[in-house]
């Protein structure tokens, strides 16, 4: 088996595990901060040596690509969110939007390709084309409304680093437990069986971001209805 291939399937395993232990650990701790790191450098390994791959043994690149493509930069952006910013870090926000943006329109032209093709491109659904079309113009919706707002605070900075690291996991088990599933042994093949650990992904993403919003409600309507002595220590 080719090196480049060997390396990248470990990279994707490792990216999965470490993925799942950050997604369930306590938030904040330890744990969740280290798996969280391996997470990024593992999912980066993937996404590269997955394109290259798909670019060099033509394994459906206008899926693979745009795929590592996005998935690279979630995982860039969900860690650049909970990090302070470094001297001369500025250019990279713009330019990775330019990446979200370039995924976007690439979904976008394969998409209408397909539909105009009777919902195939290339033998290749509109589905995936679809999806990360979509995600990818949120996402560059999103550092528009940041680089004009600036740093993200509270709720609204984890809320973005976490549904960028939530899709990300989300691309990796999807592209694992569906796209290959010819890897896993037989007995385990069951589709339903091999849909659960991607729909738990979207499951505790959505949860989370409920729980960040909810709590951002919360204390929106306490610091309005507090005596002004106890706003002051909820804005604190």
């Amino acid at each position: 088996m080719n090196m480049t291939l060997v390396v990248h399937i470990l990279a994707g395993g490792m990216g999965l595990i470490s993925g799942y232990i950050a997604l369930y650990s306590a938030k904040g701790a330890t744990l969740h901060r280290k798996s969280g790191i391996l997470f990024v450098y593992a999912m980066l390994a993937m996404a590269l040596l997955g394109m290259v791959i798909a670019a060099g043994r033509n394994v459906a690149p206008a899926i693979n690509i745009p795929a590592g493509l996005l998935t690279s930069y979630l995982v860039i952006t969900a860690l650049m969110t909970v990090r302070p910013p470094v001297a001369g870090s500025r250019w990279l926000n713009p330019a990775l939007m330019l990446v979200a943006l370039g995924v976007t329109l690439a979904d976008a032209t394969f998409a209408f390709e397909a539909f105009a093709n009777g919902g195939k491109r290339n033998g290749m659904p509109a589905f995936p084309f679809v999806m990360f079309g979509v995600v990818g113009l949120l996402a560059t919706i999103g550092d528009l409304r940041m680089m004009r707002s600036g740093p993200l605070q509270g709720a609204k900075r984890l809320a973005r680093h976490l549904w960028r690291m939530c899709f990300a996991l989300f691309i990796a088990a999807l592209s694992f437990f569906i796209g290959q599933a010819k890897v896993i042994p037989e007995p385990f093949r069951n589709r339903g069986l091999l849909a659960l650990p991607v729909l738990a992904v979207l499951v505790t993403m959505f949860y989370w971001m409920w729980r960040v919003r909810r709590k951002r409600a919360l204390r929106s309507i306490v610091a309005v209805s507090a005596p002004p002595e106890a706003k002051s220590r909820v804005a604190a």
